[in-house]
């Protein structure tokens, strides 16, 4: 289905990336260094702004990681220019008649930065490796669309029995459980990028030091200096190296907002994103930067754990707020208010936009919020509301955003919220266990569909982390992928997204975008709203 990213989709506070992406034609500090046929070096350097979790396809599933993984490695489709997938490690594919059946042809120059050739068993390999139920993966289930996965990946099936397999070295064949109209989509999601085998055999840590990766895409790994830095360089076995004008591109790891906008003053970054004390004066810039981004920012209310118990009361809570004033004074960078969970910018069949169809779900409005917190504690017999925890990770846009979300609660609702800070990773991995009450959380879009929004909060999904469950919702979900019909199926997912700002598990507050200073020498770098940050023709002038 073609899909229309309008400047409209708002999104991800540029602190979200951080994907400075920076250059300066004369730098050859780091890494190899020195120039090549009397030419000095295109350098870009960026900010990626922390240690990237991992850089295994799989594992690295956030955006501290996918972005340097977008940029070392490639799948079989990847997106170009227009955000829409284009011919990759495949060069071309057939698809059957019932739309089921994927045969993707590799090229025959598709190699590794090692200089072996990428083969179909490197799919195959890669793929079972990501469902493999013992490793756990966030990502696996964006391959629940191939037969037999959702089986192999939940223990209750074998990996033989996963519809994938190496036809030859070149052609590798899928099936899928029903058509799936976004398939060559969400195939550019890194989850889906092939590992080197052999190399992964021999080291399975092949992943963790610039001497053992083994890269596909536009670039490999020059060097890696643990929570400092990473330098990649131009990647010659690349089969579209020609394209690739950057010859190397240095990656700094600096958390905070502040040092990063010293740094791109300075002459040390040529890409910042904007603190939020300096977004007034710098809105206005010559060298800002505004991209769409399919994205929103919320939270999630734990409703197994009191007062969130009580449906009345998280809606109360999501009432309470003003997401006009989150918008243009906390976050203070352009970004749309979210009443709803879908983005703007998903095209319907009808050619409208799904947002603008599906209404405001979400209504910002602190009188009928008195009263349903009324009302809520009357139902379970509360003469005083049980303390309230919010909770985010550590850094200086949360904190910013939950003292303002403190403030209307307390305003608006006549509720007093503690604020807890926790260090990010700790945040990240005790969300799954629903270990707090009410917490910020963010969505960055994995593919380009509204369903990716939305298959989020299925009962079994690793992203829900709310303890909410609803049947019809799953139902509706599950109906959708099977669908081929996109009008009944953008209607199944408009119905969905109802059900859940109904029973109000997440408490949308604004839609993310990209957000950035840029050196006006820096041209061709491509943000696609699916938050990946694009290289592949970036250049220095």
């Amino acid at each position: 289905m073609k899909r229309n990213w309008k400047m409209s989709i708002i999104a991800c506070l540029a602190a979200c990336v951080l994907l400075l992406a920076a250059c300066t034609a004369n730098n050859n500090t780091g890494g190899s260094g020195g120039e090549g046929d009397g030419e000095e070096k295109k350098v870009l350097r960026l900010n990626n702004g922390q240690e990237p979790t991992s850089l295994d396809p799989p594992e690295g599933f956030d955006s501290v990681s996918w972005v340097m993984v977008n940029n070392l490695m490639e799948g079989l489709t990847r997106l170009d220019e227009n955000h829409q997938p284009q011919a990759a490690m495949a060069e071309n594919w057939d698809v059957s008649e019932d739309g089921k059946v994927y045969t993707f042809y590799l090229r025959d120059d598709a190699k590794w930065s090692n200089g072996e050739s990428v083969t179909a068993n490197d799919f195959v390999y890669a793929w079972k490796h990501m469902l493999d139920p013992e490793q756990a993966y966030q990502p696996a289930f964006l391959a629940y669309v191939i037969e037999g996965a959702e089986a192999y990946n939940s223990g209750e099936g074998r990996a033989d029995d996963v519809a994938i397999k190496a036809v030859d070295d070149k052609t590798f064949e899928v099936t899928l459980t029903s058509p799936t109209g976004y398939f060559l989509n969400l195939l550019t999601n890194p989850a889906f990028f092939p590992v080197n085998e052999k190399a992964a055999k021999e080291n399975p840590e092949w992943f963790a030091e610039a001497e053992s990766y083994v890269s596909n895409g536009p670039f490999k790994i020059d060097s890696w200096s643990h929570d400092k830095e990473l330098i990649m360089a131009k990647n010659p076995e690349y089969w579209d190296a020609d394209t690739v004008k950057l010859d190397q591109v240095n990656w700094a790891m600096v958390a905070d907002t502040n040092t990063e906008y010293q740094m791109y003053q300075s002459g040390d970054l040529d890409r910042s994103s904007i603190p939020a004390d300096n977004a007034k004066d710098l809105m206005d810039s010559e060298e800002l930067v505004t991209e769409v981004q399919a994205g929103d920012q919320f939270l999630r209310f734990n409703v197994q754990k009191e007062p969130f118990t009580n449906e009345k009361i998280r809606k109360a809570f999501a009432m309470a707020m003003n997401r006009d004033d989150i918008a243009e004074f906390i976050r203070g960078i352009g970004e749309q208010p979210a009443r709803g969970f879908v983005p703007y910018g998903f095209e319907t069949p009808s050619g409208g936009d799904f947002r603008e169809e599906n209404g405001d779900l979400v209504q910002d409005d602190p009188e009928e919020a008195k009263k349903l917190l009324a009302e809520g504690m009357d139902e379970e017999g509360w003469g005083e509301l049980p303390a309230v925890t919010l909770t985010y990770g550590t850094n200086t846009a949360n904190e910013r955003l939950a003292e303002g979300i403190q403030s209307m609660l307390s305003d608006n609702l006549g509720v007093d919220v503690e604020l807890q800070t926790v260090e990010s990773s700790v945040f990240s991995e005790e969300q799954t266990k629903l270990v707090y009450q009410l917490f910020r959380g963010s969505f960055l879009a994995d593919y380009g569909d509204p369903v990716n929004f939305l298959e989020s909060f299925t009962t079994e999904s690793s992203s829900n982390r709310t303890g909410w469950s609803n049947e019809q919702y799953d139902k509706l979900i599950a109906d959708s992928k099977t669908e081929s019909d996109e009008t009944k199926r953008f209607e199944m997912l408009m119905e969905a997204e109802k059900i859940l700002l109904d029973e109000m598990p997440i408490m949308p507050l604004h839609f993310y975008q990209h957000v950035y200073l840029q050196k006006p020498h820096v041209k061709n770098v491509v943000m696609h709203p699916v938050g990946y940050l694009e290289l592949k023709w970036a250049d220095i002038e």
